[in-house]
């Protein structure tokens, strides 16, 4: 399948399927996976039971190893057509503004900006777009013992802002994808058409799909 990218992203917000997606497509197109590592963030589980007290030491230790992961993708594999990542560096600040006070939120700016004129950039950047009852569902699905303190109102105020975030984003090309009813896992007629927006259409601006009719 042909391809005109060296490095995709996905993005979403928790729950939305992003790393089910980058896997599935990664293992089609004979491409590098890069995976967020947040289970290696040891103060991910506190966050979730104490945001007010925990916010920034989480948002560091997820600032640092996404930056560390970012330098990594610039050696390419001379094996893989290209690389495939679960999320873009941009995205922790989305994270960093709805968590850290004003003081907390000018120190971690600081060393934001000098990392993120750094970090790798994606030449295309795919946005699962979701519902807060979609999002819980998938979450509850999962297991993950330290998310069963994720509230709705906090999947609420965070897909509002990711999508304030992608209403602006034009740093790449971006495809937005209704994930409350495409279905890319059990279907694979929608993961297919999703294939063919990717490497099959030219990609100018944004791209939106829909849900394939049955």
């Amino acid at each position: 399948m042909p391809n005109q990218f060296d490095f995709i992203a996905i993005e979403g917000v928790i729950g939305a399927g992003k790393t089910t997606l980058a896997q599935l497509l990664a293992e089609r197109n004979n491409a590098r996976l890069v995976l967020e590592q947040f289970e290696e963030n040891p103060f991910l589980p506190k966050f979730y039971e104490e945001k007010k007290r925990y916010a920034f030491q989480t948002q560091l230790a997820f600032l640092a190893s996404r930056f560390k992961q970012q330098q990594n993708m610039t050696n390419r594999d001379l094996f893989d057509d290209f690389i495939i990542s679960d999320y873009i560096f941009e995205k922790d600040r989305i994270f960093a503004r709805l968590n850290l006070d004003e003081d907390e939120m000018g120190l971690y700016d600081n060393i934001y900006s000098i990392m993120t004129g750094i970090s790798a950039k994606p030449d295309l950047v795919i946005y699962l777009q979701s519902t807060v009852e979609r999002l819980m569902e998938n979450i509850e699905k999962r297991g993950r013992a330290y998310e069963k303190h994720i509230t709705p109102d906090y999947l609420q105020e965070l897909s509002d802002s990711y999508n304030q975030f992608f209403y602006h984003y034009s740093k790449a090309p971006l495809i937005i994808v209704n994930a409350a009813e495409i279905d890319f896992l059990n279907n694979p007629s929608h993961l297919s058409y999703i294939e063919e927006q990717i490497f099959d259409q030219p990609i100018r601006g944004n791209t939106h799909i829909h849900i394939i009719p049955d």
